[in-house]
């Protein structure tokens, strides 16, 4: 008798915190998370990424939304799931007291005269009698979609649509791919760009070339899927491919990156990268073998094994920065990583290739992130230099690092936390006019080059 007596009250006490009855109140109104949702650039005639938003009700009693409905032209284009019921139109929907539901969005459009079609439509809450409305706006895209395709002859992309890459886009040997400036390429899940052949995409200040995923939007709340890597597979370089050129590109969000497998056979440079950002890969950013590479006002950033990794080969980096903030594991690797040095155990085992050891200048570069900067601490008769470079590391010059500024911040505006990643540097930093002169053009932003280390040459940047 003494456990009826004592559970009698606490039952009571729960039920009498739920309120049954219903608001019929005009004044009573659900609470939405957003009053406009935004789903962004989506390709037409592709289902798009699942949007939510919340509906709450912020009183005590219970609310009865008499009709959720879609309206406006574009209405047939959009459809919803209400409280995991799916559907255009809706009925007698109860939220209880305090509580919440979801409202899930998706669309397709179709395919229309213009590049680009923008779409609007609401959903309309009544709720004891009164109607308020939820806006839904995004912009349909016309592309071009390529599905595992062989470029046998010299061809060009342009920009009248965007191209959108299924499996992978393969260059075949002895022809060139020309992609024009301001052209972009959207690959999807898993593909890849094959170069067999040659490639030359030169960009511009202007209209920059864009290779990355296809997802479009954001992931959820403000994270857009362009922080996301692992969308697609990368680029590859095969040993008979030689004399690309990649200018004012961004290369991003890949597995990874950018893989040369070189041909010490061919005296052209097998790559030249000149203002390129190659950013955000579940790899390494560059990972080149017994390959060939003169990269100039570059941007290697944000790798979860590491950015650049040279075996072998000869290389040239003069004004880029590479910088890791890696957002979505540790960083297992590096920055810059060599192998293929020399026979000594102390600087790097011989591969067994017996091709010649790596060679490689570091001029006017910054090196500093997260984790270490540089595989090797001592590079002694070695061919790899580095000079004016500022580093992670703690250190002193010697034959192979001349010049240089150790254990020092670059201070760049980035702030890893808030998912800002600019890699231009502050009023303050060391970085600034401690370079020398070269010829290197000027930088991504079109600023005329003095003596700023780095990918971009110092200017005040309005925040």
């Amino acid at each position: 008798m003494r456990k009826l007596i004592l559970l009698i009250p606490f039952i009571s006490i729960m039920t009498g915190c739920i309120e049954d009855g219903f608001t019929t109140s005009p004044s009573d109104q659900p609470l939405f998370s957003v009053d406009t949702l935004k789903i962004g650039t989506v390709f037409t005639d592709q289902v798009t990424p699942t949007h939510r938003f919340t509906v709450r009700n912020p009183h005590s009693k219970q609310l009865s939304i008499s009709d959720i409905n879609l309206s406006d032209p574009a209405a047939d284009c959009f459809r919803l799931n209400v409280d995991g019921i799916a559907g255009k139109r809706f009925n007698a929907v109860d939220i209880r007291g305090k509580d919440s539901i979801f409202v899930f969005v998706e669309a397709t459009f179709p395919e229309g005269a213009k590049p680009m079609t923008d779409y609007e439509a609401k959903v309309d809450f009544t709720t004891n009698g009164i109607t308020k409305s939820v806006v839904i706006t995004a912009e349909g895209q016309n592309v071009r979609r390529l599905s595992g395709i062989t470029i046998t002859e010299d061809t060009h992309f342009d920009t009248t649509l965007p191209y959108q890459i299924f499996d992978s886009l393969v260059v075949a040997p002895g022809a060139t791919l020309t992609i024009e400036p301001g052209a972009n390429l959207y690959f999807h899940d898993k593909s890849m760009l094959v170069v067999r052949g040659r490639l030359i995409a030169e960009g511009s200040v202007e209209k920059p070339i864009n290779m990355t995923g296809d997802r479009t939007g954001n992931v959820v709340g403000d994270i857009s899927f362009d922080l996301m890597s692992r969308q697609w597979t990368g680029a590859f370089f095969t040993p008979t491919s030689t004399g690309n050129r990649m200018s004012h590109v961004s290369l991003r969000n890949t597995s990874q990156g950018i893989m040369l497998e070189g041909n010490p056979q061919l005296i052209d440079t097998q790559l030249t990268l000149i203002n390129t950002r190659v950013r955000n890969s579940g790899g390494l950013i560059i990972e080149a073998y017994h390959s060939s590479i003169d990269a100039t006002g570059c941007e290697f950033a944000e790798g979860s094994e590491g950015l650049v990794y040279l075996q072998g080969g000869r290389h040239t980096f003069n004004h880029c920065t590479f910088a890791n903030y890696y957002l979505f594991s540790a960083i297992s690797g590096p920055a810059v990583q060599f192998a293929h040095i020399s026979a000594d155990e102390k600087t790097g085992l011989d591969d067994g290739s017996q091709l010649p050891y790596t060679t490689a200048s570091f001029v006017n570069s910054i090196i500093y992130g997260n984790g270490t900067d540089l595989s090797h601490g001592d590079l002694k008769d070695t061919d790899i230099t580095l000079h004016r470079c500022l580093l992670k590391s703690d250190g002193t010059d010697d034959d192979n690092f001349t010049e240089c500024i150790w254990n020092s911040d670059p201070l760049y505006y980035t702030v890893r936390s808030e998912y800002l990643f600019d890699y231009r540097v502050k009023e303050e930093s060391p970085a600034i006019g401690a370079g020398i002169e070269t010829d290197a053009p000027a930088d991504w932003y079109g600023i005329t080059r003095k003596a700023t280390l780095g990918a971009y040459e110092y200017t005040p940047v309005e925040k």
